[in-house]
């Protein structure tokens, strides 16, 4: 199936382009989420039109994640108390929620889905930076402390 990008997709392309996917990612995610249109020379030619909307659109989301990423890079560290035994492992872990919570409470609204832990949940305690991807090649890093509660 071919369609027209009306956003910058990471794993896609950018906005405008004519990208071949598959008939279920098309119909299922792309189309009913707004992400794209099928590529028909109606919709090419109505895409044309509304380009330069899009294109504001666009460049004024990527300015608001930019300056979300400013006041998140800001932030001090943020510490995590939990609780961990005489070595310092952790009882239990701190995961993408735990940490969306502390840096949210800290003043930097953030959500679980955009916290990136490559490793897998945090199970010892100590500092570590974590990575928050705000928005396709937007993003922010956090100090996170977990602290024995």
């Amino acid at each position: 199936m071919e369609v027209i990008l009306l956003e910058n997709i990471a794993s896609l392309g950018e906005l405008g382009e004519k990208v071949q996917v598959r008939s279920g990612y098309g119909r299922n995610f792309l189309i009913p989420k707004g992400k794209a249109v099928p590529a028909s020379e109606e919709n090419i030619s109505l895409f044309e039109v509304r380009r330069a909307e899009l294109e504001k659109a666009a460049s004024e989301l990527v300015a608001k994640t930019e300056a979300r990423a400013l006041s998140i890079e800001s932030l001090e560290i943020i510490e995590i108390p939990a609780n961990a035994g005489e070595e310092g492992k952790l009882f239990g872990s701190i995961g993408t929620r735990d940490i969306a919570e502390a840096v949210s409470s800290a003043g930097c609204e953030v959500d679980k889905s955009e916290i990136r832990l490559p490793d897998g949940a945090l199970r010892q305690l100590g500092e570590y930076q974590i990575s928050i991807q705000l928005h396709g090649n937007v993003s922010a890093t956090v100090n996170v402390s977990i602290v024995q509660e």
